[in-house]
């Protein structure tokens, strides 16, 4: 296992890329983090992923996760950093910011048993520290074809009407617009060709007291030379996703600096597995972290011109739930 700088990440990715082997990477948000691990080796390095149901866990899975008591922030916390997002919208400063706080949870449930126990396609386990269960891909790259697929989005399934509601409310389609035309932007950067293969498609997460909805979109593109050479370019490139910071990105990515109370850490980084010219990877929302023997469930959501701080805090908490079964959406 390497911990890199950005500069060693480049290399190292590349050496391992080219000596054909499968390896395991994992991006931090401010992209001052990264890990490289030949995925033969992540178990004894106490790293622990599924992908798509391909694990390397040799443990034997429980039963599903227990409800977990949540302790958000309070809503005059969370409403002061929404203040902020919003103040810099109106002045025309972004157009879309995803805001994520830290909420600490109470469960029996060490981290080894809630990624056991979770269901989505891809899970991580990294030591003690944290456990992902995320059902948004980042990238995909087949040869010189790559794929993302941002998801933007999210209604309660409670109601009959959940989905229409969802696929009808102006707030929200804005919101998926915005990262739709962000993510097709960034992708203009490193292709010669980009298209929007499938917009706003749903699906449906149940977890433990709920479910939601999604929406999701497919844009794909043709690698240009210089990245289809450098996998490893092409990733920092693209960090950090647009689904998770917002619109303008650099400048959305200061504003969230300024208004969020903790730094992201892993949360909202990315991880995947590469070998030779295949790589999948996935944006690490669904976040668990040990702090100090006390777990802190990362989660946010999307702050738009549109958006209400109390349906936005609301959210915020519906996120904290850990996933038993994922489906498409009819």
């Amino acid at each position: 296992m390497t911990v890199c700088s950005k500069e060693k990440f480049l290399i190292e990715f590349s050496r391992l890329r080219k000596s054909g082997c499968r390896f395991l990477f994992i991006i931090d948000y401010d992209l001052k983090n990264m890990i490289l691990c030949p995925a033969e080796e992540c178990a004894s390095n106490g790293i622990y992923f599924s992908i798509h149901g391909e694990s390397n866990a040799s443990f034997v899975p429980g039963e599903n996760a227990e409800v977990i008591i949540k302790n958000p922030p309070s809503y005059p916390e969370y409403n002061s950093a929404f203040d902020k997002i919003m103040k810099n919208i109106i002045l025309g400063n972004s157009y879309l910011a995803n805001l994520t706080f830290k909420s600490e949870i109470e469960t029996s449930y060490s981290l080894k048993e809630i990624f056991l126990s979770a269901s989505a396609s891809y899970k991580l386990l990294y030591r003690d520290d944290f456990t992902v269960f995320s059902p948004e891909i980042f990238v995909k790259i087949d040869g010189r074809k790559i794929r993302t697929f941002p998801m933007k989005g999210t209604i309660s399934s409670d109601h009959s009407d959940s989905l229409d509601v969802l696929m009808n409310d102006e707030k929200e389609q804005a919101e998926h617009l915005t990262v739709v035309d962000l993510l097709r932007n960034d992708m203009g950067k490193i292709c010669r060709s980009v298209s929007v293969d499938k917009y706003r498609y749903a699906e449906k997460i149940l977890f433990n007291g709920g479910g939601l909805y999604q929406t999701s979109s497919e844009i794909s593109g043709m690698l240009c030379d210089e990245f289809y050479n450098d996998f490893g370019k092409l990733l920092l490139q693209l960090l950090p996703a647009g689904s998770v910071t917002g619109a303008p990105k650099k400048e959305t990515v200061a504003i969230l600096k300024d208004a969020e109370r903790s730094e992201r850490g892993f949360y909202t980084g990315v991880f995947g597995i590469c070998e030779g010219d295949f790589l999948d990877s996935c944006v690490m929302i669904r976040f668990i972290e040990k702090e100090r023997d006390r777990l802190y469930f990362k989660s946010g959501g999307g702050i738009t011109i549109y958006s209400n701080p109390e349906k936005e805090y609301e959210e915020l908490i519906r996120k904290i739930s850990i996933p038993i079964h994922r489906d498409r959406a009819d």
